[in-house]
């Protein structure tokens, strides 16, 4: 990549001119406006103290240096502000780019080997099996999902794990809601409640635990819904199933064993404060059940079979769970670091202006299936990665609808329907594209060119922030701009227009063809499908 070569031409001028190793924080990017160049570098500010020199200075010997051992498609250098080295590139790293994306095509373009094959468990929706999941919880299902697609062409094994919340008195509750549904009697005053309960309890055969048969009901459910989302799970576990196996008993062995536990007040105790939580947490109450705490830790202890690094998915009311699960899991030896967690935000629909409700105790619920079935999983799943998981959303159902350039999701498979398009038209025409070593790239230069060349370019940096920051949000606006950029090449490059030359019209060709690879690398990151035709 052109910064890699960049950054190795900036190493070598540093070195020649006294400063070796090159310092820490030294990087080569792409500066915050365009008119300041194609690439720079903050080599001067970094290196002036190690080097006993005036950052701008050592700027200067740095463009001096550079322009005399001119790197490979540098044009031009300057120095800005206070010592940064801005490089001006000629149109022909651009070209390289396509030649990339080309060569590699969706398989390889951009892929990276950030993980080293590090096995990455990701544990996301989770809900409890009490009804249909609604539609706040497909967010997590389509981040947690598109976190895991970025792991995998980065190098790491991803392993996407539902926890199954099977015991306890919720479950209860949902069964005798059934029952009560069933039966035609009063629904209890903290049970389940709506259409999908009455639904339900009309199929529940007589003679059933209706605990047992509604988890069942429930999770056939989520996992119908959740495909529609293109959501798949490798692992669905069960807590009451790993609770059976004893064990609870057997991580509070270990947890004893590590020195971490003592009684007080006739309950134990596990002294997280060790590990830099704000409290010590109980393990076993006085009248001798387990909190929720230990089930837990022996569930994410049994975790590290299936991955070697622990990512829960959480909702935005589970903030003080993280310190005490990192400090358990510390205790045990596994190390904290082994332990990650994402704290995201709810959903709000809203339709004419006026929010949608989802709350599946009160019987008002949107579910996942509802909001395919009105705007399709493909429209569904790229809203909800339209945003930052951390940030609370609001998703307008009437925008979603709409098949218009303000629908998001719409504007990018447009983008991708109107290059099959192209080779449509081309084939209709007898114009073959002609091999791509036969074809000369120089031409490409026209300003729509060369920004949808930038966009193609930026991939490989965009997985690998979306990857560090587990934010595929940075893939959404990417594939956003690489549409945008699309769209203004169509209408300003013509490529089948009988007065354009041969050379630009093989050369546009397979740009099209290189954005076509872009789209479909980022959308299948994001889960969404990229239809030939709209």
């Amino acid at each position: 990549m052109i910064k890699d070569q960049l950054f190795d031409a900036v190493a070598d001028a540093l070195s020649n001119l006294g400063v070796d190793p090159v310092p820490s924080g030294v990087v080569v990017e792409r500066p915050a406006r365009r008119e300041h160049g194609d690439w720079s570098t903050n080599a001067a500010l970094v290196s002036a103290k190690a080097a006993g020199r005036n950052p701008r200075e050592l700027g200067q010997q740095l463009a001096d240096y550079l322009t005399d051992n001119r790197p490979t498609h540098v044009e031009g250098l300057e120095i800005a502000g206070p010592g940064f080295v801005n490089f001006r590139l000629a149109p022909t790293w651009l070209h390289d780019v396509l030649t990339e994306v080309i060569v590699e095509g969706e398989a390889n373009y951009g892929r990276l080997n950030l993980g080293d094959g590090l096995k990455v468990n990701v544990e996301f929706v989770s809900a409890n099996p009490t009804g249909p999941i609604h539609a706040g919880g497909g967010r997590w299902g389509a981040y947690g999902d598109s976190v895991a697609r970025i792991f995998a062409r980065c190098g790491y094994q991803p392993h996407k794990e539902f926890y199954v919340n099977d015991r306890g008195r919720q479950t209860k509750l949902f069964g005798a809601s059934l029952t009560a549904a069933k039966n035609g009697e009063p629904v209890p005053e903290d049970g389940y409640r709506g259409a999908y309960i009455n639904e339900w309890a009309a199929e529940m055969p007589d003679d059933v635990d209706p605990v047992v048969w509604g988890i069942e009901r429930s999770l056939a459910d989520a996992r119908e819904a959740l495909e529609q989302l293109n959501v798949v799970f490798d692992t669905w576990s069960s807590e009451k199933a790993m609770v059976d196996t004893g064990a609870e008993a057997a991580v509070m062995d270990k947890l004893r064993a590590s020195g971490h536990v003592y009684e007080a007040d006739g309950a134990t105790w596990l002294r997280t404060t060790d590990f830099g939580d704000d409290q010590d947490r109980v393990l076993i109450k006085s009248d001798g059940d387990y909190t929720y705490l230990t089930p837990d830790i022996a569930y994410h202890l049994d975790k590290y079979n299936r991955g070697d690094h622990l990512i829960d998915v959480l909702g935005a009311d589970h903030h003080g769970y993280v310190p005490r699960m990192k400090a358990a899991l510390e205790a045990l030896g596994s190390g904290g670091d082994t332990y990650e967690a994402i704290i995201g935000q709810n959903v709000k629909l809203v339709r004419g202006g006026q929010e949608v409700k989802m709350s599946k105790r009160a019987g008002d619920i949107v579910e996942i299936r509802d909001l395919v079935d009105e705007v399709g999983a493909d429209v569904a799943r790229f809203a909800y990665l339209l945003q930052s998981v951390d940030s609370p959303q609001t998703l307008d159902l009437d925008l979603l609808k709409s098949e218009a350039s303000e629908n998001p999701v719409y504007y990018v498979q447009y983008a991708n329907a109107r290059i099959h398009s192209i080779a449509a038209q081309a084939a209709e025409r007898s114009i073959d594209r002609r091999a791509f070593d036969e074809v000369d790239l120089s031409v490409l230069v026209h300003k729509r060119e060369l920004e949808l060349l930038r966009e193609l370019s930026a991939l490989p940096e965009i997985l690998e922030l979306a990857c560090n920051e587990r934010a595929p949000h940075r893939i959404t606006t990417w594939v956003r701009e690489l549409a945008s950029a699309l769209h203004g090449f169509y209408r300003d490059c013509p490529i089948l227009r009988s007065d354009i030359g041969s050379e630009v019209q093989q050369a546009r060709l397979w740009l099209a063809e290189g954005s076509r690879i872009g789209l479909a690398i980022g959308l299948d990151l994001l889960g969404v499908s990229a239809p030939e035709s709209m």
